[in-house]
């Protein structure tokens, strides 16, 4: 009976679905799992590292800017991938910065671009961090060692939700979210008039202090556990 052989066909094909949807919806938390646990084995498993973890999941969903301050080495950069990753824009592209690394002449380009022509070299157009970030999440990292000009352009964007590329006549639409680091005491910057006040009370909507070891030897097993791991594998 082909109407019979119909019904069949198309249980058998509701079933799978379900069975698909299941094995998916499974897969998906095992992956969260491992996730949490590898954070856990990376961070430790201290009262200060599991209150950085809360703070995480508060603030992982909003848009707002989050400030990461520590010493260097004490993993912040570990931190603005976690808040990445557990935020609504984790299937989007995550671009670093690193402030500290790059000449002061080539920070505005690799921040906002520049279009073709705009100085010597300059032969076609080039997108910038917060264009590839795209509505992912850009991460300035050492945010303190920029320099004065760089720091004037890069207050309007967060005001503005727009840039301008170097030579550039019209404005780009910005919709990244903005996760910055530090080791620096911003606000002794701040007063040597080495960073602007302005971009610092834009920047420290939501502050995040990542201690370093030796404020939680406790999480050193964890640390060795994780390092003996990631060198067997």
């Amino acid at each position: 009976d082909p109407e019979g052989l119909g019904e069949i066909a198309l249980d058998v094909a509701i079933k799978n679905a379900i069975e698909k949807n299941r094995l998916v919806s499974e897969l998906s938390e095992l992956r969260q799992q491992l996730s949490d646990d590898e954070d856990r084995s990376v961070w430790g498993n201290s009262e200060k590292m599991r209150n950085i973890a809360t703070v995480i999941e508060q603030v992982a969903d909003s848009d707002v800017t989050v400030l990461i301050r520590g010493e260097s080495g004490v993993g912040k950069e570990l931190v603005s991938r976690a808040i990445h990753q557990r935020s609504t824009r984790k299937h989007r592209p995550f671009v670093k910065v690193n402030c500290a690394a790059l000449p002061a002449e080539l920070l505005e380009s690799e921040l906002f671009g520049h279009e073709r022509g705009a100085f010597t070299g300059a032969d076609r157009l080039r997108r910038g961090a917060f264009e590839n970030a795209g509505a992912g999440t850009l991460f300035l990292d050492e945010v303190g060692e920029l320099p004065l000009p760089a720091q004037a352009k890069l207050l309007r964007v967060p005001e503005e939700r727009k840039l301008m590329r170097v030579g550039g006549e019209r404005a780009t639409q910005v919709t990244a979210r903005v996760v910055a680091a530090t080791n620096r005491d911003l606000e002794s910057e701040v007063e040597a008039g080495r960073f602007r006040q302005d971009l610092y009370y834009r920047l420290n909507v939501h502050t995040l202090r990542v201690p370093p070891l030796r404020e939680r030897l406790s999480d050193v097993p964890a640390l060795i556990d994780s390092l003996l791991r990631s060198l067997a594998s």
